[in-house]
């Protein structure tokens, strides 16, 4: 079987998918690096639907994106703490409080990195759920951004 490979990275990606109208939405599908669907042993990822239905209960969700791609949107209701600045700002979080992780989607190390260091750290991994599909997911799917 021939090895699976995606396309070579660009010179300028675009990580944050753009919305070209009538529904479309270009997507840029050669950066980053695919991450697992299992974080850590104890991190529970989840989908859409269940990212909703958390918003909807008013619980938190941290976009880990860094400030540059923040910027340029996310998920209604996110607070934006990025990756780097974690372990700094963990006071902000609420260890007794399920929260949403996420980032640019699938490909992206933002979420996985702090998520490694919130652990690393003493978080309770029972406190974090993980967003994989990220701002690439949520909005292929149509969803809004704020």
């Amino acid at each position: 079987m021939a090895a699976l490979e995606r396309p070579d990275a660009r010179d300028e990606p675009c990580q944050v998918p753009q919305p070209q109208g009538d529904g479309f939405v270009r997507v840029d599908v050669t950066w980053g690096e695919v991450q697992p669907i299992e974080l850590a042993s104890g991190v529970h990822t989840i989908g859409e639907l269940e990212l909703i239905e958390h918003l909807e209960r008013g619980l938190p969700a941290i976009d880990t994106r860094l400030a540059e791609f923040h910027s340029q949107g996310s998920i209604p209701g996110a607070r934006a703490i990025p990756h780097e600045e974690i372990e700094a700002r963990r006071h902000e979080l609420d260890p007794a409080v399920p929260t949403v992780f996420f980032c640019n989607g699938p490909q992206c190390t933002a979420t996985p990195d702090a998520i490694d260091r919130l652990l690393k750290a003493g978080y309770p991994a029972g406190s974090i759920l993980y967003y994989r599909g990220g701002m690439h997911d949520w909005m292929t799917l149509g969803y809004p951004t704020s």
